[in-house]
């Protein structure tokens, strides 16, 4: 017989911003259930140094975060459970999902936390290096790197950010691109050639990121000329791939108004979505700051935001049965 679960808060997705939706939830007495999907923890489970989260002195492990996050929810009362959803009706109330294993959940209220997946260039030594050198996110990593010499694969938005930002900390950023002109918007590249710190390598393609081996971790570059075919080789300390996400959405179109980059929109100031009683948090509805706090803080308003709507459905609901 196909089992199914039944809840006040169905959750999809256990990144910072699912769990912290669930912490909120389960003190709310809510019995949250969590469907993890296909990577529990989110990116911080392939994330190793850790920052800047708020309340840790030292540096911490990004998967022991999560483990402790995932804790902290189980012991507040929200349940975990492992599926991968393949079919979703936020049609009507209660919302219904259906795992691959058929497993069936149903939630008065839904909240989606599936996050966000780094764009990556695809070679193997880029995956040899992650977290050695090779990042996708500055914001998180480029204190690392302070006095370092660093580089920035990519030509939009995202790419000129992130150099800009990393210059907060290196005093010599390359940006390189495989073309003779950036995507980016007029105002970003002003800033971005005003600068001195950085240098722009036009046309140049990486082929690969050099390894110093042992503990060295990344200590190069090699680049091959999109004219030319010639090949050279940037000396680095770190490298950021910068080519943009992919918003965990694909469940969710012709479902849930989504923008015309993928994200879910959301009513501004909150994270409610176009359907009442589905609510969005983390970086599946944020394309603009994608960081492990921020996500946390809007699983908080999603479950919140969900608690009111219960509450004013279940007044409404009390209020017609009176009449």
């Amino acid at each position: 017989m196909t089992a199914t679960h039944s809840t006040r808060m169905l959750i999809l997705g256990s990144g910072p911003a699912g769990l912290s939706a669930a912490i909120y939830g389960a003190r709310a007495g809510l019995s949250p259930i969590v469907v993890q999907g296909i990577q529990p923890g989110g990116q911080l489970m392939t994330t190793t140094d850790v920052e800047n989260y708020p309340g840790f002195r030292e540096v911490i492990q990004g998967p022991w975060l999560m483990q402790e996050m995932q804790a902290q929810a189980e012991h507040v009362g929200a349940q975990m459970l492992w599926d991968t959803i393949v079919e979703v009706d936020v049609s009507q109330r209660p919302f219904r999902m259906v795992g691959d294993s058929g497993t069936v959940y149903v939630g008065d209220t839904l909240v989606i936390a599936t996050g966000a997946q780094a764009k990556w260039l695809g070679l193997d030594s880029e995956e040899l290096l992650k977290g050695k050198g090779v990042s996708a996110c500055a914001t998180c990593d480029g204190f690392f790197f302070r006095g370092k010499k660093v580089a920035v694969i990519g030509g939009g938005n995202t790419a000129v950010e992130e150099a800009l930002y990393l210059t907060n900390h290196s005093h010599d950023v390359t940006l390189i691109h495989r073309r003779d002109s950036l995507r980016a918007e007029k105002i970003l590249q002003q800033r971005l050639f005003a600068n001195d710190k950085i240098t722009t390598l036009w046309n140049k393609k990486v082929e690969r990121f050099i390894d110093g081996g042992g503990v060295t971790g990344l200590v190069g570059i090699e680049l091959k000329d999109m004219e030319t075919g010639e090949l050279s080789t940037l000396d680095v300390d770190g490298g950021f791939v910068a080519i943009g996400h992919h918003p965990a959405t694909e469940l969710f179109r012709g479902h849930i108004a989504l923008d015309d980059d993928g994200y879910i929109t959301v009513e501004k100031g909150t994270t409610r979505t176009n359907v009442p009683g589905v609510f969005a948090c983390g970086d599946v509805m944020d394309k603009h700051y994608r960081q492990a706090i921020t996500a946390a803080g809007t699983g908080c308003m999603a479950a919140l935001d969900a608690e009111r709507f219960l509450a004013e459905a279940d007044f409404e609901q009390v209020a017609q049965a009176a009449e």
